[in-house]
Order: C-alpha cells, then structure tokens, then sequence
C-alpha cells in the first residue's frame, strides 16, 4: 500500500427530526406496520401535489451552521430521474443545482494531529422507501418487498470533498458529524434506525499523483466500524486490481458485513440522471434576519462543551473528548456533577463502569437505569467510607439494572463497610494471632507483609472492612 494513496469521500444521509414528512402530513414515527403510514403524495401517485414542511428547512439551515457552511437564501429543489422500486414516482425530489448549504468543513483529530474535512454541500432530498430483502442481504435474495412508510421522509445528504485517506480518518469524520447534529437537535442520528446512513466513494492513486482514479461506490454499511472495515477492505482490493494490470470499474458495491468484503452491485459507468427543476414546487427564499434567528438557537456544541469540561472542571482532554462523544452522556455527566462536585472522579465512573456495562450488553444509556443522581448518592457513600470502592462497583451494577438508591441496595445486600476500630479490633487481634511468621516478617523490615494481613482480615470481614482503617490499625498494634 505504501505506493498508493487512498482517496475517499463520504455521502451522508441523515433523517431531519420531524413529526411529519416532507412533502405530506404522513407521520415520520419509526417502527410501524409497513405501508400504513403512507399517502397518495409520497405514494407519488397521479395528481398529488405536496407542501414543504418549514420545519424541515429550519433543521436542513440549522444543520448547514454546525457544519460551518455557507447558506444558500435563494434555492429550489429539482427532479433526479432513475428507476428503483423503492421510488414510487420514478424521479426523486432533491437540490441538484442549488444545495441550501455549501462550502462547509469539519475539524478532526487524527493521532493528536488536527484535519479539515472540507464539505462540499448539503442539501435537502425526500427519502426513497425501503426493501426488505427475503435473504440475508439484497446480493443473496431471490426476491424483496418494498414499504412505503420511509418514502417521503426529509432527508440531508452532506456531501464531503475526497480528502479522507483512510478508514481510520472516515470513522472520525462520522463521529464528529453525528455529534455535532445530534447536539444541535437535527437528527436523533440513530444508524441503527436508518436515520443516519452513509456511503464511501473510495479510489485509489499512485503517490504524488493528483488525479483522481476510479471510484466504486460502497453501500450497505450500518455502523461506523462497518464503514471503516469496508473502505479499508475496498482500499486493498483496488490496490490488487491495478497491480495485477487490470482497471477498477466504476460501480456501486455492497459491503458483506459476515464476510467483511465487498460485492459487486451494478455498473455506475455512465450514470445519467436527467436532472431539471420541479416547476410543480416554490423556490425557497431565506432572509438574513431569519438565518440569524435559526443561529439563535444552536446550543452549546461539543467541541465547546470539550473545552469548557477541560477548562472549567479540570478534565484531561482525552476524558473530556469521551463525555462529550455522546449528548446523552454530556447531559449525563453535567446532571452528576451538579449534585457531586468531583469531575474526575464523576468522569472515572462514567468511562469505567458506565461505559463498561452498555458496551458489554449493547446498552444505548436511555436504556440503562441508573441516574446522574443516583450515581451521585453512590459516590457520596463512598466518600464518607460507608462502603469500599469495590462495594461501590457492586451497587452500582444493581442500579445499572433496576434503577434502585444505592442506599437501599446497600441495606438490602448488607454491604456497609465496618469502620468502627472497636469491631476491628478483634478481628485483627485474631488475624495477628494465627499468622505468626508475616507478623515476624514484617518486624523483621518487611513492610509488605502488612499487605497479607489486611488481606485476612478483609476475608474474614467478607470484603466489609475499610481497608484504610484496617492498614493503619494493623500497623499500629504490630509496631508495639
């Protein structure tokens, strides 16, 4: 690979978060029974004419800001011709020759090394349905079906420069777009959903070329490592094809995620898309004063809440880049920290614990039980040596999966952690007495030895033993 460059440039489509769809007062609600949440206007069906839903132009102008763009105050939306089933009309509502927002870039961090992204535009199209294919992908079914509930929905398609070089640099581009639309309220981004989904136009160059060699389209990818797994697979097979002598053939290719390659869709050779102005819709026309009102409301976006965490709280700026990867875990730590002010220490459960137990059980963190206040309560009984950390570990796990106080947890499971000297005492004398030769060791100069003892005396207790205590209470009757 070393004497190829990777040239890639990525098309996303993200759903806009609307109540109803572009063109038609159709319900956007995910999940339903197929067809039932369908019209004659997005059934394009003769004769029906739709209205553009404003809010989808407030969210499209919204996202064109967060993204750094230039607004476009006077555009239109077009006709993309081309036949697919899932496009009942035969054509697709799109801005072909005038995007609502142009001229924008994104910021990345590769290995502590800052990147621009530039992007190209982002304009407003209606989504085409969706098939259900009867196998496991479109490339091994025998037949499909086709539900219309998902034609019509408003769509973004953000459209960067070919400037990405690796899947590494891709992943980071997704990341740091999905953040930014989700904090401003655009789109829940939900790829699991479908309403984030993103397509990677990948060739391959010689180094020290400049001109572009030819691209294959990658579609089918439904998660960011999917997307990086697939460019970097797609990397390699272009570099492969060109050293055994062939040509790369401009195509669409599906990537196979149980297999982790790339097939072979349909041609893209010669695509035409016959694409004119829908007369049967008004142009769009944005004022300065309404653009700067939309501004008005963006909030505080994550590379400004990033900083603010490192700045005001005293984050390290890896575990500030974690918190705010997420709006729901941002919102989540700030909720906790209002009731327990020790950032860091808020910021070591969330990355450790938290993030632990969603991963391990595939968890988004509205699923999970357990609240900014509970975590609070239960570091706040750490703190006061009411139970151990490892204690701590346990209760929270219970809150995790049943949203419970901590305190309760900790009555019903018996897990108070025994401080009191005169209820150690005891247990020490009595651990001191049946280990006569770590007593001698650690008379004899080996301090670790304390370390044996403590740990008998934890056994003993069942873990309940405050471990400070029983250090400092170990070595004051072993130095008499």
């Amino acid at each position: 690979m070393s004497n190829y460059e990777a040239v890639i440039g990525l098309e996303v489509h993200v759903e806009l978060k609307t109540h109803t769809k572009l063109f038609c007062g159709c319900s956007t609600e995910f999940g339903k029974e197929p067809n039932t949440q369908v019209c004659p206007v997005c059934l394009g069906l003769p004769g029906s004419t739709g209205v553009l839903n404003k809010k989808v132009v407030e969210l499209a102008v919204k996202a064109g800001l967060v993204l750094n763009c230039k607004i476009g105050t006077y555009t239109w939306f077009d006709r993309k011709n081309y036949y697919y089933p899932d496009l009942p009309k035969g054509f697709q509502i799109s801005q072909v020759f005038r995007p609502i927002a142009y001229k924008g870039y994104l910021d990345i961090d590769i290995n502590g090394q800052n990147k621009r992204i530039n992007i190209t535009r982002a304009h407003i199209e209606e989504d085409p349905g969706k098939l259900i294919h009867s196998g496991g992908s479109i490339m091994t079914s025998h037949y499909s079906y086709v539900d219309y509930n998902r034609s019509g929905m408003p769509l973004i398609e953000i459209v960067s420069e070919p400037e990405i070089h690796s899947g590494e640099e891709a992943g980071a581009y997704l990341e740091k777009l999905k953040a930014n639309l989700e904090y401003a309220g655009v789109s829940d981004v939900k790829m699991e959903q479908g309403s984030l989904r993103c397509d990677a136009n990948v060739s391959v160059r010689p180094v020290g070329t400049t001109a572009l060699g030819t691209k294959t389209e990658i579609k089918n990818m439904n998660s960011f490592r999917a997307v990086q797994r697939a460019i970097e697979y797609e990397v390699e097979r272009q570099i492969e094809v060109l050293e055994d002598g062939d040509r790369v053939i401009q195509e669409t290719r599906g990537w196979d995620e149980n297999r982790g390659i790339t097939l072979s869709m349909r041609n893209k050779e010669n695509p035409d898309y016959r694409c004119f102005i829908e007369h049967e819709l008004p142009p769009i026309e944005l004022t300065p004063e309404w653009i700067a009102d939309v501004k008005g409301t963006i909030p505080e976006l994550p590379d400004a809440r990033r900083k603010r965490l490192v700045e005001e709280h005293g984050l390290p700026d890896y575990d500030a880049g974690v918190i705010t990867s997420s709006l729901a875990l941002a919102e989540f730590f700030d909720a906790a920290l209002k009731k327990y002010p020790d950032a860091k220490t808020i910021s070591n459960w969330i990355m450790g614990e938290l993030l632990r137990l969603l991963n391990a059980r595939n968890m988004e963190l509205s699923e999970a039980k357990i609240t900014p206040d509970g975590l609070a309560a239960l570091l706040e009984l750490i703190e006061k040596g009411s139970i151990s950390n490892k204690m701590g570990k346990e209760v929270f796990e219970v809150m995790f999966e049943e949203g419970k106080d901590p305190g309760q947890i900790v009555k019903e499971k018996g897990l108070s952690q025994i401080s009191d000297e005169g209820q150690l005492s005891r247990i020490i004398d009595e651990v001191i007495a049946k280990n006569p030769k770590s007593v001698a060791d650690f008379q004899s100069g080996k301090k670790q030895a304390v370390g044996f003892l403590v740990g008998q005396v934890m056994k003993a207790t069942k873990g309940q033993a405050n471990p400070g205590v029983v250090n400092a209470m170990l070595r004051e009757k072993l130095a008499q």
